[in-house]
């Protein structure tokens, strides 16, 4: 089969996607006779001039041909006015592939227009319209078939096709709703043959781009942020509360990974589906999204397998991550130790080995060099065998590490000062409060995760009973999070073992937090996981001055035990000083 190939439009970069025109047919094309797929093929050869939308010869040609078949018949053309591709079918049965498709962003139309039949004398049905969107393509053109055709005295057919529709996509901006909640598109009145043949397609276009272009800025981000699309899934096992508290979660990790929520989406299943997740509607409504914003990355709020990522990527044609790859991404943003580092790439090892497996041909093809080849050995066991040596050298570093840690805890036992460990929920306020307490200088931010490597400082305790200080060592640990994952839960065992052996734990709350209560139970259950540690808890309420009065009051009437401070105000820290002080004399 002869091959040629040519640009899909007139951007001459050498890094523009290049596709080979070949005369292969798309769509439902099993039950044609020879003679029309022949037909068909050679509409390959037929060339459109390049500033027109169509000719009248073409539009009797495919009208013919779809009147002989009894079926709708889809064509997309380049600027160039090359025929590209050719399916039997609707353009929502024929459409191309998002990853075949050229990426030119939020600000640019993919170059291409459809040329499409109909049966029936109406305009372009939903679907199709949706298929443009996807596509985002030039234009989306409905001839009606309607005649039965018959001979020009001076030779050739007409009569098949006398009227039809032109549809393009709007900015966003000519729309009074958030683009997913409307038609993202326009369809004009019936227009003849003539008026189609007649109409400047590359005037339209500079048109449309100018306006997509002036919207693009208009509400551009940082160059450097990830312009995000977030994907939860209400399965029956979680209330509408919890749903509800874990995508604003998702959101802040996304703003703490350095990203931009352009739109949440929801669906409720009882079970996710086994390969996208989300039902087949739901993903098509994910790629119209995807296409009307802008965005360049999906996260999803649940663990993803591989061959889901592979088929989402496929349909969506950007990067697919679930929320575990979320966190580790931003664990590797805040590691600043080499200690942190090592503890963030195995984390991230352990995440990616099970996942080489459904990655596609790509982790199947044969690996190149000496003694490879003959029967050799796939790219994916190379990848695997090289991710397992590098795991098992890390894991042998973080055990050297936790005896490390463990050998500086015995030093401190010995030397009788008791320590307390500052654990709790991301964001709680652990830094902040460690500074206000120690006069540290340890990095504190408004994000989840703002650090990642625990701190150990010295606090004097007075007391005035006998008029001495007693001195307690405070170590600032890294943030939990719900459904911490378990890869990180592994690696960063070195440090987590700070809670498990401290005499005393102060979990910090952040009393602001709407899912402060769902936070304590996550705290819980992480702590549930972990070898026993038989140290007291005592609760500290934070930021009690960014809450009403009567959300204070039903804390702590849920709480009576708790401190409640506010870290930066300097609010309540004598009294849990007082309260840490009480605790000290019991151990």
């Amino acid at each position: 089969m002869k091959i040629v190939w040519d640009n899909w439009n007139l951007d001459p970069s050498p890094t523009f996607p290049r596709k080979p025109l070949i005369d292969t047919i798309y769509g439902q094309c099993q039950r044609l006779k020879t003679s029309h797929i022949k037909q068909l093929k050679r509409l390959y050869h037929q060339r459109l001039p390049g500033d027109r939308l169509l000719t009248a010869e073409l539009a009797q040609r495919l009208g013919a041909i779809s009147q002989e078949i009894k079926q709708p018949l889809s064509v997309y053309v380049n600027r160039r006015g090359q025929i590209i591709r050719v399916g039997v079918g609707t353009p929502r049965q024929t459409q191309i592939p998002p990853l075949e498709l050229p990426r030119y962003g939020e600000k640019r139309l993919s170059g291409i227009r459809c040329l499409t039949t109909e049966l029936k004398a109406e305009p372009p049905k939903e679907a199709s319209l949706i298929a443009m969107a996807l596509q985002r393509l030039d234009a989306l053109v409905v001839l009606n078939v309607t005649g039965q055709g018959f001979e020009k005295r001076g030779g050739g057919v007409t009569g098949y096709v006398n009227s039809g529709y032109i549809a393009h996509l709007l900015p966003q901006s000519e729309t009074e709703e958030p683009i997913s909640n409307v038609a993202a598109w326009t369809v004009s009145e019936p227009l003849s043959l003539d008026q189609l043949a007649e109409e400047a397609i590359l005037d339209l276009v500079d048109n449309l781009e100018a306006e997509f272009e002036r919207e693009f800025v208009a509400r551009e981000v940082d160059a450097g942020q990830e312009r995000v699309l977030v994907v939860g899934l209400k399965t029956s096992d979680l209330d509408d509360q919890s749903f509800e508290e874990g995508l604003t979660e998702l959101g802040r990790l996304v703003d703490s990974a350095g990203g931009q929520v352009l739109d949440i989406m929801r669906q409720n299943r009882n079970h996710p589906h086994p390969q996208t997740v989300v039902g087949e509607g739901k993903v098509e409504e994910i790629a119209l999204a995807i296409q009307t914003n802008g965005a360049n990355l999906v996260v999803f709020d649940r663990d993803l397998s591989a061959a889901q990522v592979r088929n989402l990527e496929q349909r969506c044609g950007v990067r697919v991550i679930d929320r575990t790859e979320l966190i580790l991404d931003i664990f590797a943003q805040r590691a600043q130790s080499r200690a942190g580092k090592l503890q963030v790439e195995l984390a991230q090892l352990e995440y990616l080995l099970p996942k080489l497996v459904g990655r596609g041909q790509g982790m199947s093809r044969l690996g190149g060099g000496i003694g490879t080849r003959g029967p050799g050995e796939t790219k994916l066991e190379t990848e695997r065998r090289t991710i397992q040596s590098r795991i098992a050298k890390l894991q042998k570093q973080v055990n050297e590490l936790q005896s490390h840690r463990s050998r500086l805890r015995n030093q401190r036992q010995q030397q009788s000062v008791p320590s307390a460990a500052v654990m709790g929920y991301t964001n709680a306020g652990k830094s902040t409060l460690l500074n206000a307490l120690t006069q540290a200088d340890i990095y504190a931010a408004d994000q989840l995760f703002a650090t990642l490597d625990p701190t150990t400082r010295r606090l004097s305790l007075f007391d005035p009973e006998d008029q001495i200080y007693h001195p307690i060592l405070l170590t600032d640990t890294v943030g939990f999070i719900h459904q911490l994952p378990d890869s990180l839960v592994d690696a960063f065992r070195a440090t987590l073992e700070e809670v498990t052996e401290a005499d005393l734990l102060l979990q910090v709350v952040d009393l602001s937090d709407r899912a402060w209560r769902r936070q304590i139970e996550s705290v819980a259950n992480i702590l549930s996981e972990m070898p026993l540690a038989t140290a007291p808890m005592l609760m500290v309420f934070n930021k009690i001055d960014q809450v009403s009065s009567e959300a204070l009051e039903a804390a702590k009437e849920d709480y009576p035990q708790a401190v409640f401070i506010a870290a930066r105000q300097g609010i309540g820290l004598e009294t849990l000083k007082k309260r840490l002080l009480q605790q000290l004399i019991l151990v």
